[in-house]
């Protein structure tokens, strides 16, 4: 039975649409109204308020911290400075990756690590001779995400954090409301956007600030249905939908390396030996098999096809997590994993799989559409990712 996070007094009066789903065992909002087009326009035109609570995190703290962390992730963290952030993901002895995060630096020995699985077990293990402190702070840290051009007017006005001063991935400690609370300047939207990481016994208190102090800015709550469309524009993988992680495939096929699902730029091979390394270093002599990429459905080829039927076009609202074959030349060469129409783009746009000799920009491939229960196929070329990529996003 999923249980209310630190913020479920605020969000269960707000959603009036009663959709709500289980996110690591809490309740959390799908969308409060039956549509999620308010919350969509306040991520993009305004800030949009949510609770990311089901994050799990991790406060690591010691003398061999940065030495631990650079051993289970791919990335070298011991070059990461006190106050800035970085995205990561960490890989099995395979090179095969099993979750993706972010790593915070808040002093010089206190790290924090946010994981979309239960990763504490993973962690623990892997400890062993490192002067290393792992507490899992998942049930004590409640998180909201702030997102959209004008949140950082939001946190002005109610934090005496520098937030003109806060670059992009950058983390500082504050008080809002009078109390202590982390910001970091992150996010899951591709837009300007902030992250508030606050103890349990102050979030309602911090909710109700940030509400507050948002009226002038057109703030909004906001559900994970809007964040979906609008991490799909910014080209961000999720795990379970996108990628799998390795520990929980019963099968090979559905494992996937850095390199296979867009995130080689986070790995760093030539350092000191890292958990994958040694697999990492010859795949990135051969190449990757299998490369995620972006397509843009060919609109003008929808429409002829429902007009074949005689219909107009229709899509879902919400983003679409159901994978859906790829096609080269009538043979199937991958997948799209994550599709979505893009309100603010006006275009339908998919995050996909597809296999390395297919992920060439302005490859013209072929994705499957069922109309009237009709299995057919129309363009999918493959173009740049992120579709969305807003200057405000890391401009100071």
């Amino acid at each position: 039975m999923p249980i209310g996070t630190p913020f479920h007094e605020r969000t269960r009066a707000l959603c009036t649409s009663y959709r709500w789903k289980e996110w690591a065992g809490y309740h959390a909002v799908c969308s409060y109204d039956v549509s999620l087009e308010r919350e969509y326009n306040a991520f993009r035109q305004a800030a949009g308020l949510l609770d990311v609570t089901g994050l799990f995190k991790y406060d690591l703290r010691g003398k061999d911290v940065a030495a631990f962390l650079s051993r289970v992730t791919v990335r070298d963290i011991s070059s990461l400075r006190v106050g800035r952030v970085t995205y990561l993901c960490w890989c099995d002895d395979a090179g095969k990756v099993v979750d993706d995060g972010t790593c915070a630096r808040l002093s010089e020995n206190h790290y924090r690590l946010t994981a979309a699985d239960p990763t504490y077990f993973w962690l623990k293990q892997l400890s062993r001779g490192y002067d290393v402190e792992i507490e899992d702070t998942s049930a004590k840290l409640g998180a909201l995400a702030l997102q959209g051009p004008t949140s950082r007017d939001v946190l002005k006005a109610c934090t005496d954090a520098d937030m003109d001063g806060l670059r992009f991935f950058g983390v500082t400690q504050a008080k809002l409301d009078g109390h202590k609370v982390w910001i970091t300047r992150t996010g899951y939207t591709g837009d300007l956007g902030y992250e508030v990481w606050v103890p349990n016994e102050h979030a309602i208190a911090v909710w109700d600030a940030l509400m507050d102090a948002g009226k002038p800015w057109g703030i909004e709550p906001a559900g994970l249905d809007a964040l979906d469309v609008t991490r799909v524009e910014a080209g961000f993988i999720m795990l379970g939908v996108d990628f799998y992680s390795a520990p929980a495939c019963t099968i090979e096929s559905r494992k996937s390396t850095p390199y296979e699902i867009g995130l080689g730029w986070t790995v760093k091979v030539e350092r000191d030996p890292f958990v994958g390394q040694a697999a990492l270093r010859r795949e990135l002599e051969s190449g990757p098999a299998w490369s995620c990429v972006g397509l843009e459905i060919s609109w003008p080829e929808l429409e002829a096809l429902y007009e074949s039927y005689g219909l107009p076009p229709s899509l879902p609202a919400r983003t679409s997590r159901e994978a859906i074959p790829i096609y080269y030349g009538g043979v199937q060469v991958g997948r799209a994993t994550s599709h979505t129409w893009s309100p603010i783009l006006k275009r339908y746009v998919a995050i996909a799989s597809v296999r390395t000799p297919y992920a060439q920009v302005g490859t013209r491939l072929e994705i499957e559409h069922t109309v009237e229960w009709s299995r057919r196929t129309v363009a999918a070329t493959v173009v740049e990712m992120p579709f969305f990529n807003p200057e405000r996003k890391r401009k100071p």
